[in-house]
């Protein structure tokens, strides 16, 4: 079944279908109290069906089409396929990456692409696919290292720049800071829901 699902909502990050990856719209504004909703995750159920479809099913597919690009004295490692490189480097442009509150998200970066499961689970991460990014670890802020409870995270003490995380956006990027279970460093290329969400704001939903 290709459609969204009413599973719990372990059950459909463990395998979500299509339809399953549509079902928390991704907020666009700066709010972030929806993510303290036990398991509000918009973007962490992925279809791996769909992702091998659109980047490659395996390491050689993905390697392929890699490409770098420059943030600063980062090198972010991630696929050309479906414009992903092109509007990563086009985000990273529209910063300035001199300034005092955005240099040091590009030192130390958590890294790019790299063919490996999720911890804990026998799921593909995104950055095997080559569409997400990781900056400063110590700056975005990961759930599991705060010690919270899986689906009883509580709040997320930001401290990423809003400018980063709008930049990203307009480009097609996610941000795991809007997570429930947070993972502040982390951006990934879902153009289509960043898309499905200015539709859903449009129509008043």
């Amino acid at each position: 079944m290709d459609g969204p699902t009413s599973r719990p909502a372990r059950q459909i990050i463990e395998t979500p279908t299509i339809g399953d990856q549509f079902a928390i719209l991704y907020p666009l504004s700066r709010n972030l109290d929806l993510r303290l909703a036990p398991f509000y995750d918009p973007g962490r159920a992925r279809s791996e069906r769909f992702f091998g479809l659109l980047y490659g099913e395996t390491a050689g597919a993905v390697e392929q089409d890699l490409e770098t690009v420059a943030a600063g004295p980062a090198r972010f490692r991630v696929t050309r396929r479906h414009g992903v490189a092109c509007q990563l480097a086009v985000a990273v442009a529209d910063l300035d990456l001199s300034a005092a509150e955005i240099a040091p998200l590009f030192r130390d970066v958590g890294g790019s692409y790299n063919w490996r499961r999720i911890a804990g689970t026998d799921r593909l991460s995104a950055h095997s696919y080559g569409i997400a990014v990781d900056v400063n670890a110590a700056i975005g802020g990961y759930w599991r290292w705060s010690g919270a409870t899986e689906g009883a995270v509580g709040t997320y003490e930001n401290k990423v720049p809003w400018a980063l995380v709008e930049a990203m956006e307009r480009r097609g990027f996610i941000w795991g800071g809007k997570w429930h279970h947070f993972d502040g460093m982390h951006f990934e290329y879902r153009p289509e829901l960043i898309l499905y969400s200015r539709l859903m704001e449009g129509a008043g939903q």
